[in-house]
């Protein structure tokens, strides 16, 4: 078996030249391996802070209508109130404890609480200009290059958890899948923000009518075998498809045709010089 190589201490460093190697084992299966370094990883945290936050400092504390979490950092990640779950893996949390083992100092609001403060979309509002909700923006305003490098580290331990769901008859496919979406830049990209943007798709939380939208069920509707910008398009199109079925398979009450058009247009970025 191939060890994980990883220069995860350079990603702190934005001059030094070491690669970022995330390896993505499962016993039996060959190993997938993204190089990304810091500058292609940083470019990556950028467009998606512009997916998600339209690149604004503002955009990084959010709470979108209709939902039950805040929507925090350039990946807006999850953040439930307490007491409060919903379908939808939890990730702020996660960011926090990354960010604590690189030694960060933490916000109050985030390092003595274990739930977000807020408990409704309309306190978390009000509270747009209290010295909490400026901290907790000025610590995820001087942590972009951080999230970033979450992201990847997310992707690196998504591969293992979706062979580890797929049907052992579909294993060797989705990993080749990968490994050809993975093949260049704006591969990497794809993955990395489809990943944030929808989940791994192993949960079983997240369906509609049995039917999942993360990163495996794109890459198990992949009907090509390409490699290079053919597959960055093949995974593009299939990834249009899952969400499209989402939206079809949704409850009426949640109205996700509204937002299909906006996820629609964040897949054409992944072909997009």
């Amino acid at each position: 078996m191939n060890k994980i190589r990883s220069s995860r201490e350079g990603m702190a460093h934005a001059g030094r030249r070491s690669l970022v190697v995330v390896a993505l084992l499962l016993p039996v299966l060959a190993s997938a391996t993204v190089h990304l370094s810091p500058a292609e990883t940083r470019r990556i945290g950028k467009k998606i802070w512009q997916n998600e936050c339209n690149g604004t400092v503002a955009g990084l504390t959010s709470w979108n209508a209709g939902e039950n979490f805040a929507s925090l950092g350039i990946g807006h990640f999850i953040w439930y109130p307490k007491g409060v779950r919903g379908p939808f893996e939890e990730s702020f949390p996660k960011f926090v404890s990354f960010a604590g083992a690189r030694g960060l100092s933490l916000p109050e609001v985030v390092r003595q609480r274990d739930a977000c403060p807020w408990s409704s979309r309309t306190e978390f509002t009000q509270a747009s200009q209290t010295e909490q909700m400026k901290q907790l923006r000025q610590f995820l305003a001087a942590t972009v290059d951080l999230q970033a490098e979450f992201l990847v580290e997310r992707l690196q331990q998504a591969l293992p958890k979706m062979l580890a769901e797929a049907p052992a008859s579909e294993r060797a496919r989705v990993q080749q899948q990968f490994d050809r979406v993975a093949g260049s830049p704006m591969g990497c990209y794809a993955l990395v923000d489809y990943v944030n943007f929808k989940g791994e798709g192993v949960l079983a939380t997240e369906r509609y009518a049995g039917k999942g939208w993360g990163l495996l069920q794109v890459l198990e509707t992949m009907s090509h075998e390409n490699t290079g910008r053919e597959a960055v398009k093949s995974f593009a199109e299939s990834a249009k498809k899952v969400l499209t079925d989402r939206v079809r398979n949704s409850p009426p009450e949640r109205h996700e045709s509204r937002w299909l058009p906006g996820w629609l247009a964040r897949i054409d970025t992944y072909v997009q010089n």
